[in-house]
């Protein structure tokens, strides 16, 4: 959950009303639709260079229009652009960025509804609850908001409250959301096939109904700490007796975010020692715990003044099926051989489900690879040597607009657990660029 400063300005919270959400998808689709036709009829006068640089900027103004609606629906429509601006080659690239803003709003409570979710979840004030509660949030997101206190004790705790008619909202915007996606789908060739979309948009749905239940949270809180014993990584404990579905209390841990971090400017050793905890979690939850924690926002780590790193927001998590695991690991580790096992590599797609067995060798070598090669390149990259920099880590790569069309003739499927590990190896990725860690990369998986 990303950090906010403290301020008693209160954002619009979500319209709940049916005919008001439904006409600001009505107005999303009549946008797109315009746009479309515009963007149409200009093509026709354009070279090939102009062509390619009109497609990017409809890519960008169709994301800004399917963000302005989310962003109006707010709520879970809000969380659900988060999660799909982080999905990798799922959504061209111009509307995966504008979805990415999604990840900077925040939408507090005043006092009284403050008041209002602890009373019907405990039937008391917080001030009859703890010791001392601040009123006043002092991190928001789109779901909800997290408050410090003191409980009884005088246990230091983060308080996450639930903004009102979360759950109610969850099956209405996602039926909003893909409408929306099937209106652009047909107002763009780079947009992924309808079967890939509805089951994204599946599993987006059951994730958030698990990231609004806070019991489910805590107990998922409960089992990494019992499971990731890694030296140096530490995860807060809830306070069952102040949890509910709604209501989340937990160990507030001493520490920073990592933009606050950054400024305290951390000698290298202490950057190479947080990339490290940070590249051994990931790889460590992957394919030992098969259990990942899928929401990599840089909010979700803290910074502690002993060198420990805190993990934080257990409320997306995803199991991983052991043989997922294994071709994974496969499908790296031909890419790492020299030269590449394209035998291998092709085996291993099929065990992920990516490719039918139909597809021949030599369409897999001459098709498909070349469509998948800058991707892949990126992947391998840091296994490429013992130490690596990620400061010099490039960008994700965009493909272009053929080797999109191209990977998305020959892709049949797409495994349930892939877009979650796609999603933390980006998120981790971009935070150890940030952090321009040094980091050991060989470990017993990738090889």
């Amino acid at each position: 959950m990303t950090p906010t400063t403290k301020t008693n300005k209160v954002s619009q919270l979500p319209r709940t009303g049916r005919l008001s959400r439904g006409a600001i998808v009505g107005m999303a689709v009549a946008r797109a639709g315009l746009s479309h036709l515009g963007h149409k009829a200009k093509s026709m006068t354009r070279d090939d260079a102009k062509t390619e640089q009109a497609r990017v900027a409809h890519e960008a103004e169709l994301g800004r229009i399917l963000f302005a609606a989310l962003n109006q629906l707010k709520g879970t429509a809000l969380k659900a652009s988060q999660l799909l601006s982080m999905e990798l080659g799922f959504l061209p690239e111009g509307m995966r960025q504008e979805l990415a803003r999604a990840h900077y709003q925040v939408t507090p409570l005043n006092r009284a509804l403050v008041i209002k979710v602890m009373r019907q979840e405990f039937g008391q004030n917080p001030q009859a609850l703890f010791q001392q509660f601040d009123s006043i949030a002092f991190a928001a997101a789109s779901l909800g908001q997290v408050h410090a206190a003191i409980m009884t004790d005088g246990l230091a705790v983060a308080v996450k409250l639930q903004y009102p008619g979360m759950a109610d909202s969850i099956g209405s915007d996602m039926r909003m959301l893909r409408s929306l996606l099937q209106a652009l789908g047909e107002r763009s060739d780079m947009m992924p096939k309808a079967d890939i979309i509805a089951r994204m948009m599946d599993d987006i749905e059951q994730k958030l109904a698990e990231e609004l239940d806070y019991l489910h949270e805590a107990q998922t809180m409960q089992w990494f700490a019992q499971h990731l014993m890694l030296p140096g990584l530490v995860i807060p404990q809830p306070v069952m007796g102040r949890t509910t579905r709604r209501v989340l209390t937990m160990q507030r841990l001493p520490g920073l975010h990592l933009n606050e971090w950054l400024l305290t400017d951390p000698d290298q050793a202490a950057r190479d020692q947080a990339g490290q905890l940070l590249f051994d979690a990931f790889f460590h939850c992957t394919f030992v715990l098969h259990r990942l924690q899928a929401d990599p926002h840089p909010g979700n780590y803290l910074f502690m003044p002993d060198g420990r790193l805190g993990l934080l927001d257990f409320g997306c998590t995803r199991a991983l099926d052991a043989d997922f695991c294994q071709a994974l690991s496969a499908l790296w580790s031909a890419q790492l051989r020299d030269p590449a096992d394209h035998s291998a590599m092709q085996q291993a797609y099929r065990d992920l489900g990516l490719i039918g067995p139909n597809l021949n060798e030599q369409e897999f070598c001459q098709q498909l690879l070349p469509a998948m090669a800058e991707r892949h390149a990126w992947q391998k990259l840091p296994f490429t040597v013992a130490v690596y920099d990620f400061a010099q880590h490039p960008p994700y790569p965009r493909p272009s607009a053929e080797h999109q069309r191209q990977a998305l003739r020959y892709l049949q499927s797409l495994p349930e657990e892939l877009p979650y590990v796609d999603r933390a190896y980006l998120g981790l990725i971009q935070l150890l660029r940030t952090l321009g860690a040094r980091v050991r990369t060989a470990n017993p998986w990738i090889r």
